[in-house]
């Protein structure tokens, strides 16, 4: 009689050998999933650290914050249209589906000089606009800017100085919210927009003083 063995696995060996080979595939199915879906997720958000005073009272030193990385993000369809025959377009064009920048947003960006960390600010006036810093307040376009989150008033580097600034086009004035101990457009000018990261969305650490970051309804007077 022929000895079958070698020819033909026993059933609960084969059995065996098939849910090894599901497992392997589930957990290979399931760790590319994570992976898809850990590159999609930080293609939208980004986590950062505050460092610094800066932005006090509104952000401490060692918060963590959730930053929308696509808050800006611009489709460039004046480029595109304008291949088209017979289309009259401005090239320049930019579409941006979730908004532009607004006066108030808080924003993350990368720093003018040339540093490795990045700064977080507070939009304060847009491209084109007339920013003037007279008697410890803000002026935009000659009129006083309302910010009811200052505890103290606005000076220029530190001294009660008038000073006035045009934001050039593509560019944002930003300040932090402890206006006088803070590095930003009065020191380094203008920021571009090519160099925002994102738009800061809410703080998650320490969990006890978690909040979304709104953009204030802000008032010209």
């Amino acid at each position: 009689m022929r000895d079958l063995e070698g020819e033909h696995k026993p059933v609960g060996t084969a059995k065996e050998e098939a849910r090894r080979r599901s497992f392997a595939w589930d957990l290979a199915e399931t760790l590319l999933i994570a992976l898809v879906l850990f590159v999609a997720i930080r293609g939208l958000i980004l986590n950062y650290r505050v460092d610094g005073s800066s932005m006090e009272p509104t952000l401490h030193n060692g918060e963590m914050l959730i930053v929308n990385r696509r808050a800006y993000m611009g489709i460039p369809l004046g480029r595109w249209l304008a291949a088209l025959p017979g289309v009259e377009i401005d090239q320049d064009w930019v579409w941006y589906p979730f908004g532009q920048p607004k006066r108030g947003d808080i924003i993350v960006f990368r720093p003018p000089n040339g540093g490795s960390e990045p700064y977080v600010k507070r939009i304060i006036a847009l491209p084109g606009e007339h920013v003037e810093i007279r008697d410890g307040a803000v002026y935009i376009d000659g009129k006083r800017l309302v910010e009811p989150y200052l505890t103290e008033p606005t000076m220029w580097r530190g001294m009660a100085l008038n000073h006035e600034y045009v934001v050039e086009p593509g560019h944002v004035f930003v300040m932090g919210d402890n206006r006088n101990n803070s590095s930003d457009s009065r020191v380094f000018g203008a920021v571009p927009m090519s160099s925002i990261i994102g738009k800061a969305w809410l703080t998650y650490w320490p969990p006890d003083e978690a909040k979304l970051l709104g953009t204030p309804a802000y008032a010209l007077e």
